[in-house]
């Protein structure tokens, strides 16, 4: 018995000593199962990075709309700087892009109608981006070279002061263009230069559109027209102002303007010739600038796009805004109740200097 235990307390040793090795088993290689694990799981070095730094933007709206806009978008960014270069019209920031090529100032250009992102473009002085948010932007309002995109429209317009209206031109609004040629207008009407203005230009290749591109024919009605002009602004909306005032009969512009003006003075109305036109508000990346800056550039564009953007947009200025899920301001006309002219973009941007000479010519010789 005594001989019989200790074999069997032997070979339970034997047993339990087996089953200790085979649960050690060989060493494991300290990588394989914590790398699988790791590699499943996010890690803060997978995370885009979040675009920081300072920018510089030229913009073409006014002073008010510019300083709420950048205000929004550094609520949204706080980690991008914003620096808001001296405001000017979209023609004459146009002009100084072109200038400073060689040692660009700004990263954006903010506003302005598409003929002009356009002229950029095509000069090489502009980045091409394409925005995840572009998506949701009208087709018409996306530049299919990728130099800019849209995020408003501007509907070309006529503002009318109703009493000079009533005592001095007959109470009868135009209906076209030409209706301005009537010898009741003249010496009454204020026009944004088309050199300075973007609704200026807007409104001088309207001119040419509606004439089947017949230049001569539209470089004549803007001579005849320049008899009913009592003067020329450099500046878009300070011409509705002044017909708010009472300083003239009426005066082409943006209808957004118009309709802001109005509810500040009911003297004034909007008028909508037949055959008018739209412009695009565009925003664009100027090149040439270090690189750096263009992350946080890109993000301000991607921004620019969004509905919430576009709301602030339409509640600050009226304009008609380029994404579908944005309601226009109470009272705008939409694109799709207009009657509208076939109006040429990349001919308006290309013949943009030749136009103007051509137009400065017979208004100054």
């Amino acid at each position: 018995m005594r001989r019989r235990t200790l074999l069997e307390l032997a070979g339970a040793a034997a047993v339990a000593e087996t089953l200790a090795i085979a649960c050690v088993g060989p060493t494991p290689a300290p990588t394989a199962a914590p790398t699988t694990a790791r590699a499943a799981a996010p890690t803060p070095a997978a995370t885009p990075a979040r675009p920081t730094g300072r920018i510089s933007v030229y913009s073409a709206l006014d002073e008010s709309t510019s300083s709420e806009i950048i205000k929004a978008f550094k609520a949204a960014h706080p980690w991008i700087a914003v620096d808001l270069l001296p405001r000017a019209e979209a023609g004459e920031l146009w002009t100084r892009i072109r200038v400073e090529k060689q040692s660009p100032k700004a990263d954006l250009f903010l506003g302005g109608d598409s003929s002009l992102h356009d002229g950029l473009g095509t000069e090489g002085l502009l980045e091409e981006y394409g925005s995840p948010n572009a998506s949701a932007i009208a087709v018409e309002a996306r530049d299919p070279n990728g130099f800019w995109t849209g995020w408003y429209f501007g509907v070309l317009g006529f503002a009318v002061n109703t009493d000079r209206l009533r005592k001095e031109v007959g109470g009868k609004a135009p209906r076209s263009w030409d209706d301005l040629l009537d010898p009741a207008w003249r010496g009454t009407l204020v026009l944004p230069d088309p050199g300075k203005t973007d609704a200026g230009y807007v409104f001088l290749a309207t001119q040419v559109f509606r004439s089947d591109r017949d230049e001569a024919k539209a470089v004549d009605y803007m001579k005849r027209l320049h008899l009913q002009v009592a003067q020329y602004l450099g500046r878009d909306p300070e011409g509705i102002r002044l017909v708010s005032q009472g300083r003239f009969a009426g005066g082409p512009g943006w209808s957004h303007d118009i309709l802001t003006e109005r509810a500040r003075d009911p003297g004034i109305a909007l008028v909508l010739p037949e055959d008018t036109s739209f412009g695009i508000g565009a925003v664009s990346l100027l090149k040439g600038r270090p690189s750096a800056g263009l992350p946080a550039a890109r993000a301000f564009v991607d921004w620019i796009l969004t509905k919430e953007a576009g709301e602030l947009n339409v509640k600050l200025t009226g304009r008609l805004p380029v994404r579908k899920d944005v309601t226009p301001a109470a009272g705008a006309t939409t694109l799709d109740q207009l009657r509208l002219v076939s109006y040429d973009r990349t001919f308006a941007s290309s013949n943009k200097e030749r136009l103007i000479r051509a137009w400065q010519a017979a208004v100054r010789p």
